[in-house]
């Protein structure tokens, strides 16, 4: 049986206009949701957002928070938890990055890995510690697909995602027993603004399908979502096919 208990009522999210996060709120907004926090360099994009959200009924905080600037995160985060519980932390910062540019300008490249890896192990460290003092709470970590297995169009965000998700899980592990929560999101492709014009692959998502998917996995107490659910066992396949044979699979 579904546990409506199981959902928070207090949420951080870190990356505040990703379209999969607001997706998230909105949907928990309207079971249980009250009070949000939106973490994200300030900008009108974040205000709109806490805007939209604020129509839906919720009371909803902006805090400027910067993944490439972890020695802040402590202080910046400290903040919210010093003002009360929060349920709920969704991890949802991350560029793509282009590869075809990115794989011959390094910095560029460098750019990708620190926002998607290093900014979310130290914001990763900061709210999981946080979540363990106040001895409950969920930390939901959007991940990717291609995280699994780097493919030759992607392996620069891949990798980043690989990294992500490595540290989620061993922070889950480090975090059993103490009431705190991890859960690890591999969505496939995700059709949303920053993916217009980028060809679609199989097993493409919307932001709501992914946020249906969260939902349901924090009801579950699932430690790991696939988005679409089929996507595990594809993913899976290809995990394990020979590297010769990998190469020749369209991208």
């Amino acid at each position: 049986m579904k546990d409506a208990t199981a959902l928070p009522r207090s949420l951080l999210v870190l990356g505040g206009t990703s379209e999969i996060a607001l997706a998230t709120a909105r949907r928990l907004i309207a079971r249980r949701t009250r009070t949000v926090w939106l973490a994200g360099r300030p900008c009108v994009a974040l205000e709109n957002a806490a805007g939209s959200l604020r129509a839906l009924g919720a009371d909803v905080h902006t805090l400027a928070f910067d993944a490439l600037d972890p020695e802040s995160h402590e202080a910046v985060l400290g903040k919210v938890f010093a003002e009360g519980p929060v349920d709920l932390v969704l991890l949802a910062f991350g560029i793509l990055g282009d590869q075809a540019h990115d794989e011959r300008d390094p910095a560029r490249a460098v750019q990708v890995a620190r926002t998607n890896y290093t900014g979310a192990v130290s914001a990763g460290l900061v709210t999981g510690r946080a979540l363990q003092n106040q001895g409950h709470g969920s930390l939901v970590v959007l991940s990717a697909a291609a995280a699994e297995r780097a493919r030759r169009t992607d392996f620069i965000y891949g990798s980043s995602k690989a990294g992500l998700d490595a540290f989620a899980q061993g922070l889950g592990d480090a975090l059993h027993g103490t009431g705190a929560h991890v859960m690890v999101v591999r969505p496939g492709f995700v059709r949303t603004r920053r993916t217009a014009g980028r060809p679609r692959t199989p097993f493409a998502t919307t932001p709501e399908a992914v946020a249906t998917a969260i939902e349901l996995g924090l009801r579950r107490g699932a430690e790991t979502v696939w988005v679409p659910g089929g996507l595990r066992w594809v993913m899976a396949a290809l995990r394990h096919t020979p590297r010769a044979v990998h190469r020749r699979l369209a991208p």
